[in-house]
């Protein structure tokens, strides 16, 4: 049997949408903590949604180009298990808060065996479709085949994936996680049900496969 993928549901701006997830069987779930996000959140909102979650969820707080006092204002107040960086952070940028971290890189136009090498220290590498140092969340895919085959059980899979093709991307790739965010929307930010379930289901399915 294969290895099971793991899910993230990311950009969470309500408590009820980050229960349905964990409900569903979902890993984790992401709080975009980036202002000129549609799903950006505040401290509140943060803390309203982790006092919702059961336990052995984990909470990744996603920041892009942030100054470190805001990411430390962050850490002080919501109950963060992993940071995720989405922009032009350096290793020792994202190394810096002694907590563990995911590095988040473009594939529009870059070279991944190349932009991995300084982070190898990160507990994942999200692969994304935006180019290096933009914003995520854009719906887009990229060409799978572009990820280096040695390098697949090793990345959470990002950008454009839906339940719709989920089931490829996973035969295809073979990832170690899933991220997902607009795919799972019914609005920016607003999680639909019935699309986070028929995610699981395909991912459950596909996992089942006998190779």
């Amino acid at each position: 049997m294969n290895p099971r993928t793991r899910v993230k549901i990311c950009g969470i701006t309500r408590p009820e949408d980050g229960v349905a997830a964990a409900r569903l069987g979902v890993d984790a779930i992401g709080l975009v903590f980036y202002a000129k996000s549609p799903r950006a959140v505040d401290i509140k909102t943060a803390q309203t949604v982790c006092a919702a979650l059961p336990g052995f969820v984990s909470v990744v707080s996603l920041f892009l180009n942030p100054d470190a006092e805001w990411v430390d204002e962050v850490l002080a107040e919501v109950p963060v298990d992993l940071l995720q960086f989405h922009g032009n952070e350096s290793a020792e940028f994202c190394r810096s808060f002694s907590r563990p971290y995911i590095k988040a890189l473009g594939m529009s136009n870059a070279d991944i065996a190349t932009q991995v090498v300084p982070y190898h220290d990160a507990r994942g590498v999200l692969l994304d479709s935006h180019a290096t140092g933009e914003a995520g969340g854009t719906g887009q895919s990229f060409d799978w085949n572009t990820i280096p085959q040695d390098f697949r059980r090793r990345i959470i899979l990002a950008g454009g994936l839906n339940p719709d093709n989920i089931a490829a991307a996973i035969q295809q790739v073979r990832p170690y996680a899933v991220d997902l965010s607009s795919g799972v929307e019914s609005a920016p930010g607003i999680k639909d049900v019935a699309r986070m379930t028929r995610l699981m289901n395909e991912v459950k399915r596909v996992d089942c496969e006998v190779l």
